[in-house]
């Protein structure tokens, strides 16, 4: 009886209100869902990629993989200029700033002529020739520092971003590692370095780097740049709709194993810079008077040939580099037989065309007793001519399934 005296008062106001009072809460039920909906839906968007995120990682890695060629170009330049022993320690951030003072390039003078560089080949170096070969290897290990940089930070936004799908994930945990690997560089280039400042007794030769040292500071740049410039391709140049016929798959497997021999061929010229085998047979075609030169095999074991005499490494080089353009001439005329898109074509027409003067720039450095200036542009011409395959490549790349 009471719940009824109390409930009637109640239904009758509900009653009378009903229309403003459902209205209200539908508009209040609404304004939640829609905000709910907002919520969730916000952080969505910014970890699924799409093509604008795409193109702008493609970008990034392109740009990254500029980078790379400018350390390896400017590492090639501070080799020939015998800049690279110029600094004789290595500190992350202290060395970031170079001497200012004359007493501070006076004190890092001093420490450079405690080493062997000075004492054989620059006893008579004044200071203004030091801090000239100071500053190309401080330059180099400065770009390095940046390559560094412009892979770690963007990596970390990007990655909090949501800007790599599960796919590339995968790479750019490389990618993130990439922090590790420059830093990794930075410490194998002063791995290389130290190899150079070490007393030899034993040796009446001058100062040099060890060469697989050097080789290995290369290579792990040439890696870093290939995978860099061949993600950032993939990103951004759409894959061509080719029918897969018995032809278009063995022009890709013939363009995988030319881009192989050119990396090889790039490769070995590190052995070649590290030993001044550049500087033992100057003419072409034949080595000296002979097509295979005495001593050839004149170390022992043999295998020890292929690394340390310079005789040997010249001539690996130079087969490895007739390969290389005999390769690319073949890939060149077999893909004439077949329908390709245009700019497969043009890939491989400039591939063609870089290959046979990158081997005209080779001959010229060695018939010319390897000019700074030449073989600067002969090993820079060695990263075109790797990026060209990495080109041809990714426009012969398969369609996704």
């Amino acid at each position: 009886m009471l719940s009824s005296n109390i409930s009637s008062p109640l239904s009758l106001f509900f009653n009378q209100r009903s229309p403003q009072l459902r209205q209200w809460l539908v508009k209040r039920g609404q304004s939640t869902i829609t905000a709910e909906v907002g919520a969730s839906s916000t952080p969505a968007a910014a970890t699924v990629p799409n093509a604008a995120t795409n193109r702008i990682l493609g970008r990034w890695l392109l740009g990254c993989s500029g980078l790379v060629v400018g350390a390896v170009v400017l590492g090639g330049v501070t080799r020939l200029t015998e800049s690279g022993l110029s600094m004789v320690d290595w500190h992350l951030v202290r060395e970031m700033k170079p001497p200012q003072s004359q007493a501070e390039w006076e004190a890092e003078f001093a420490k450079y002529q405690q080493f062997p560089e000075f004492k054989i080949m620059n006893h008579d170096m004044t200071l203004p020739e030091f801090k000239f070969i100071f500053y190309m290897e401080w330059g180099h290990r400065m770009w390095g520092r940046l390559v560094g940089l412009a892979y770690i930070l963007p990596t970390m936004y990007f990655w909090k971003k949501g800007y790599f799908n599960r796919s590339m994930k995968g790479k750019v945990l490389g990618a993130l590692g990439v922090s590790l690997f420059v830093s990794s560089q930075g410490l194998l280039g002063w791995y290389m370095v130290k190899s150079g400042l070490e007393e030899k007794p034993e040796s009446h030769d001058v100062p040099r780097v060890s060469q697989y040292r050097l080789s290995a500071h290369l290579g792990s740049a040439l890696l870093l740049y290939c995978a860099s410039l061949w993600t950032g391709l993939t990103l951004l140049l759409p894959v061509h709709k080719m029918a897969e016929t018995k032809q278009i798959m063995q022009l890709r497997r013939f363009a995988k194993g030319t881009g192989g021999l050119v990396f090889l061929t790039a490769l070995s010229g590190a052995f070649v810079a590290g030993l001044d085998a550049g500087l033992v047979y100057n003419s072409f075609p034949k080595m000296g008077e002979r097509w295979i030169p005495d001593d050839l095999l004149a170390f022992s074991p043999a295998l020890k040939n292929f690394f340390e005499n310079p005789t040997t490494v010249q001539f690996d080089h130079r087969v490895l580099a007739v390969s290389s353009l005999t390769a690319i001439t073949g890939l060149y005329l077999f893909s004439r037989r077949m329908v390709l898109p245009r700019r497969a074509k043009i890939a491989i027409s400039l591939l063609t065309a870089m290959a046979y003067g990158q081997v005209a720039l080779g001959i010229s450095t060695l018939l010319l007793y390897v000019p700074t200036p030449l073989a600067a542009t002969h090993q820079s011409g060695s990263v075109a001519l790797l990026s060209l395959a990495i080109w041809v490549l990714a426009e012969l790349r398969k369609m996704p399934k």
